[in-house]
């Protein structure tokens, strides 16, 4: 059973309450929308203590040169160079709406059987928060951690089955900074609305979490610009876990996966941990 706690994933959202919830309970609705399309910042449906539901509003516009290009990427890399291992790569992304996300690969070793991708670019623009008050929090980049054997090439990636954990990156990336809100720690993602599953899996969302393969030291990087990235990871969810933390609680659902050690390496196959017995 793993621990998911570190000082500075903590920080980020367990002391954070704004207009009477926690924000790690949100759950945003996000399915294949148009660029540019924005959302309402009010929630539009109840379930559950403390669980508002943002739904976005399909307002498309074209798509928005990006102000910056690369402007954190020498920072993150160095910064995951130091924490975690060797970049070897960096998938360039070639059209960009408001920000330029690339991707860093980290080939997995023999102490680190697993391959890491992390965003470079999200970071760019800062976030809108719910209030003033917590800058250091408004800039984020994302992680997912693939298995060893993933393959990880432009060949591959002409199939979404090995394709859709790169554009779930870019997808969650971008989210923040086209519907004018935030992410953060326990912020649950649906797969479109109504839910779909994703490419081949039997997962229809995603949460924000840490992880516990990564030291605490990796979760925050100041740049050089004086400002602060957090890094947050992608956990695929199966429905009856979405549900067990809309319903309940964000508590609810990390025993859950504590107890079964489910983290940010992606594995299609895992047990459903709330349908476990």
């Amino acid at each position: 059973m793993m621990l998911r706690v570190n000082a500075a994933a903590v920080a980020v959202v367990h002391s954070i309450v704004f207009a009477g919830y926690v924000f790690a309970c949100n759950i945003v609705q996000a399915g294949e929308y148009a660029p540019g399309t924005t959302v309402s910042n009010t929630p539009t449906n109840q379930s559950g203590p403390e669980q508002p539901i943002f739904q976005h509003e399909l307002r498309p516009k074209p798509l928005t040169e990006p102000e910056h290009s690369a402007k954190y990427l020498e920072d993150i890399e160095a910064h995951v160079e130091k924490h975690v291992g060797k970049v070897k790569t960096v998938l360039h992304e070639e059209v960009s709406d408001l920000v330029h996300i690339d991707v860093l690969l980290i080939p997995a070793t023999a102490k680190r059987p697993y391959q890491l991708l992390v965003t470079s670019g999200v970071s760019d623009l800062a976030m809108h928060m719910p209030e003033a008050g917590f800058e250091d929090h408004n800039r984020v980049e994302l992680m997912i951690a693939l298995p060893k054997d993933w393959p990880i090439s432009a060949a591959a990636f002409e199939n979404e089955n090995h394709y859709w954990p790169v554009r779930w990156l870019k997808k969650i990336g971008r989210l923040p900074h086209q519907n004018k809100t935030w992410i953060g720690w326990g912020h649950t993602i649906p797969n479109g609305n109504p839910v779909q599953t994703i490419a081949d899996t039997q997962f229809t969302g995603v949460i924000l979490m840490p992880s516990v393969l990564l030291p605490d030291d990796f979760y925050k990087l100041r740049t050089k610009d004086g400002n602060t990235i957090r890094f947050y990871g992608l956990v695929p969810l199966y429905q009856a876990e979405m549900d067990l933390k809309l319903n309940t609680s964000l508590e609810a659902l990390e025993v859950k996966l504590d107890q079964h050690d489910v983290d940010i390496l992606l594995d299609k196959q895992r047990a459903n941990m709330v349908s476990e017995r």
